[in-house]
């Protein structure tokens, strides 16, 4: 009786574990055709939205200049580096958008001011 009982036992732990796998494997949330369908071209709108602004930008660059150790870009510029008068190569950028010159009696500042925008 014993060896009749564990080939059984056996038999229905193969069946189990056979059970088991097979569930795991293929059992998966199931999504409707028109679902993904449909995800695919608000995908596929989405991209091409993205890939048509990204397309325009640009980076536009200018110049301020004044006379004094301060030099502040323009509405909408960030400071993105300066250059000083009287040889002075110490400097710093202030609030992101003002370039200060450190040095004493700097006659003249001027800030490299950039902005990213969408042109077209």
């Amino acid at each position: 009786m014993s060896g009749k009982f564990f080939t059984s036992m056996m038999k229905f732990t193969i069946f189990l574990i056979f059970a088991v796998v097979f569930a795991a494997k293929y059992a998966r949330p199931q999504s409707c055709v028109i679902d993904t369908l449909i995800n695919g071209k608000i995908q596929a709108a989405i991209d091409s939205k993205v890939h048509s602004l990204l397309a325009k930008r640009k980076l536009i660059c200018t110049t301020a200049f004044s006379r004094g150790a301060n030099a502040y870009c323009p509405s909408g510029y960030l400071a993105t580096g300066c250059a000083c008068g009287m040889a002075c190569g110490s400097w710093d950028i202030r609030g992101d958008t003002a370039c200060h010159c450190q040095c004493a009696n700097t006659d003249w500042t001027s800030a490299r001011c950039c902005k990213v925008a969408i042109v077209g």
